[in-house]
């Protein structure tokens, strides 16, 4: 039996009381209210109600060896990258790999995989293959319905898939970017429950209002906390935190804890505040996590700050996971399953041929997920173009990894690279290799490490290189947490210093291959126009 004393921050009642919470098999037996003085505060534990645990780069055990240092002891959690990658392989390791530590992840069903048919993934996952993820590794959601198309279309696959969940009484997650009127509603009334696209405020309040959950995020690539806060004085019940994507250097800095601090800070009633990232994902997505109620599993965090969130402790099912600062979930062995058969490059394989006239490049927009797309004039036809610097023309490459073809080719403008190159094997859905250069030599040079990597990230510059390998499906890594973070640090640096128009270069590389955010893309099959589904000439001819 364990006993816990302090000021006990009961979320479900909304009040704070002195007293104490008896554990027995990692269950709360009793709460007791008891005069005592104290300075700490006992509350539930953190849920980050939206993650992509493969963005952190690290594996499921290794990602929850960092969070519950902040306070997490819950991450609801979409596979959906490993998934396009190697299927339900990939699931299976990130389900088995996560049941080996003492840490909550509510795993769901990726439901669009591949995500689009317009660039090359490793597998597909059929309707048959989402029911059987269902029931035979307890997934308990349906992943975000990315193909809001086929939802408005009653697309028969589609619409089985959202069925599947339905019957199982799954909730379903959203992703509809911009979406409004009479789509949004459509969407909405399909059965889907949650959105974490949302840019605006008037967006967010629309949705809401039809019924639909709010995550609001603050990741590394997309950051709207700010912007969507004011929708928990409106709809305090329908509001969750997340965090999406978040590399492992700010993993290591901190996750909800952070975002919950800021909305404190900022003036919202603190059990608003807690209920959006412990009360209403339990309830939501039903993820068996304790609130600190009688009968309910000892999960909590001990604090003596309400308002900067210092975690001092985290208990798990009673088992203390992390005691100030230090993480006490061990780090586990595992063999990493990969999926790569892309083959080496020689500079020449990054040529193109101009057709003259005026050509469109993808123009890059720091900190935006989204992309422009611009004219400018194209060298004189039949010659090569060659990246230009000083005109802010940078070379940008993917490769497939499944199968060994011919890169597709595109200039950018807007990452002001001067010199060098950078590859990566994270490149959002399908990730092929991506890479972004200065030159043809140093570009394939970069490139070819992801390959001998069999994944990873790349930097080269003037004859010197630095590799971060990614051997768990070219996306994560098998090594410590913390120090992936400072290797991930140190590559990010070196990245920025030959890119200072990106103040997170392989974030913004991994989205310009991802062909259903606006507008213009490049994947593995050729230069995609968003706005108008479909590829572009863009007057060259790739040698």
């Amino acid at each position: 039996m364990n006993i816990i004393s302090g000021n006990i921050v009961d979320v479900v009642a909304r009040r704070i009381f002195t007293g104490e919470a008896v554990i027995e098999r990692g269950i709360i037996q009793e709460i007791r209210e008891k005069p005592l003085e104290s300075k700490l505060y006992i509350l539930p534990g953190f849920t980050d109600a939206h993650v992509h645990i493969e963005s952190s780069m690290l594996i499921p055990s290794e990602f929850a060896r960092l969070a519950v240092v902040h306070g997490t002891i819950c991450s609801v959690s979409d596979p959906h990258e490993i998934a396009n990658v190697l299927g339900i392989r990939g699931i299976e390791f990130m389900v088995e790999n996560g049941s080996r530590v003492p840490f909550r992840f509510v795993f769901g069903a990726p439901s669009c995989v591949p995500a689009t048919p317009f660039e090359t993934a490793g597998a597909t996952l059929t309707v048959a293959d989402i029911e059987s993820l269902f029931d035979n590794f307890q997934l308990k959601y349906l992943s975000e319905m990315m193909n809001f198309p086929g939802v408005i279309n009653a697309q028969p696959e589609v619409m089985a898939k959202i069925s599947a969940a339905h019957k199982r009484k799954l909730p379903i997650d959203g992703h509809a970017p911009g979406l409004k009127g009479k789509t949004l509603k459509a969407y909405v009334s399909a059965g889907i429950s949650t959105d974490h696209e949302c840019e605006t405020l008037p967006e967010a309040l629309e949705k809401a209002a039809l019924g639909m959950h709010i995550l609001i995020r603050e990741g590394n690539a997309a950051r709207n906390f700010d912007e969507l806060l004011p929708l928990l004085k409106i709809h305090p019940q329908k509001v969750m935190f997340c965090s999406d994507d978040l590399h492992p250097d700010h993993l290591a800095e901190g996750q909800i804890n952070l975002l919950v601090a800021r909305a404190v800070k900022a003036g919202y009633d603190l059990f608003d505040v807690l209920a959006a990232c412990t009360l209403n994902p339990a309830q939501h997505y039903k993820t068996g996590t304790g609130l600190l109620q009688p009968g309910d599993p000892a999960d909590f965090i001990v604090t003596d700050d309400l308002q900067n969130f210092s975690i001092l402790q985290t208990w798990i099912a009673g088992q203390l996971m992390a005691d100030h600062g230090k993480s006490l979930i061990p780090s586990i062995s595992v063999e990493a399953p990969n999926h790569f058969k892309a083959e080496k490059v020689c500079p020449d394989d990054l040529l193109l041929v101009s057709k003259g006239g005026r050509m469109r490049v993808i123009e890059i927009y720091d900190g935006q997920l989204y992309t422009g797309a611009k004219d400018v004039e194209a060298p004189p036809a039949g010659t090569v173009f060659q990246p230009d610097p000083s005109q802010d023309l940078n070379l940008l490459a993917v490769v497939n990894r499944y199968e060994p073809t011919k890169p597709t080719l595109c200039p950018v403008t807007g990452a002001r690279m001067k010199e060098g190159a950078l590859a990566s094997s994270v490149a959002h859905d399908s990730h092929n290799i991506i890479a972004l250069g200065t030159n043809m030599e140093e570009m394939a040079k970069a490139i070819n490490l992801i390959v001998e990597n069999r994944g990873g990230l790349a930097w080269v510059n003037k004859g010197d290189y630095d590799v971060l390998p990614l051997p768990v499906a070219g996306l994560m890594t098998t090594d410590d947490g913390y120090q992936t973070a400072q290797a991930y640090k140190k590559i990010n640096h070196l990245a920025q210093r030959i890119a200072p128009g990106l103040s997170a270069p392989f974030m913004t590389l991994s989205f310009l291959a991802l062909p259903v955010i606006p507008r213009l893309k490049l994947t593995d099959k050729g230069l995609f126009y968003v706005d108008e589904f479909q590829y572009f000439d863009n007057f060259f001819t790739n040698i």
